[in-house]
């Protein structure tokens, strides 16, 4: 099996085994920190190509997230969001053919901007849930986090500063998190496998390779969330989520 049209070299592996260890870390508890893996492996393997190369390691991660935390979700929000999140798979498909790659990561940076900046403006007015009751809020992000997600699979900050402006505890959050991208990024495996033909064989051999790294990762993350109080989660998320959307939109 030949990994030369992927690894190129010894750089290309450690972007990967770092990659592998935030992902690992954010489906236990650092949510977002994968984010910033983005625009690394997009540099390194092609925009295109590396999500096809992540969204394995993705699903595995879910499943170490959604073994650990199985009994934390609140289901409510998850129905809330999956139907429109299914609507933005196909909207990223149109969208791709339309527009150049460079083009919507800069407009999804500006809409995860906007949606943070309004978040962390209702915190300051002691107004946190404002608007998580509106009709239109919670189809609002599914499609956002969809769209996201199937692009670049970088639907982290939108679920982050959603679930923060629910005010749920830090293990429901994680535990949300955790079994609302296990349902999105298996659904999404046919789009990637017959839609953009980016996962193969080769691909999975190299995704194999990342599973140590993984479960680092999620070791790390649990043992994260385990020390943090419930101010501190919330502060640590925010912070790891602004610099999310920083980074995708200078990038």
């Amino acid at each position: 099996m030949e990994f030369s049209a992927y690894i190129q070299s010894e750089w290309a592996w450690i972007v990967l085994f770092v990659m592998a260890i935030f992902v690992g870390m954010s489906k236990t508890g650092v949510q977002g920190l994968a984010i910033l893996t983005v625009p690394m492996l997009a540099m390194t393997f092609g925009a295109k190509p590396s999500t096809g190369l992540m969204l394995p390691v993705l699903c595995f991660a879910d499943v170490i997230g959604v073994s650990y935390y199985r009994r934390q979700a609140e289901w409510k929000y998850i129905i809330r969001l999956l139907p429109m999140a299914i609507a933005g798979f196909f909207l990223a498909l149109w969208v791709d053919k339309m527009i150049p790659a460079s083009e919507f990561k800069h407009l999804m940076g500006a809409c995860l901007a906007l949606v943070l900046a309004v978040m962390l403006w209702s915190q300051w007015r002691g107004k946190e849930n404002m608007l998580i009751d509106k009709w239109w809020y919670s189809p609002l992000f599914g499609l956002l986090g969809g769209f996201t997600t199937m692009i670049g699979n970088a639907a982290g900050p939108v679920m982050a500063i959603y679930l923060l402006s629910t005010r749920m505890p830090k293990l429901a959050f994680v535990g949300t998190n955790a079994w609302f991208f296990l349902c999105v990024n298996f659904l999404k495996l046919p789009f990637q496998l017959f839609a953009w033909h980016n996962i193969s064989l080769t691909t999975l051999a190299i995704d194999a390779c990342a599973i140590p790294f993984v479960l680092i990762g999620a070791f790390l993350g649990i043992r994260l969330v385990k020390f943090l109080p419930e101010r501190g989660f919330r502060i640590f998320t925010t912070i790891v989520t602004i610099v999310s959307v920083i980074v995708m939109l200078l990038t």
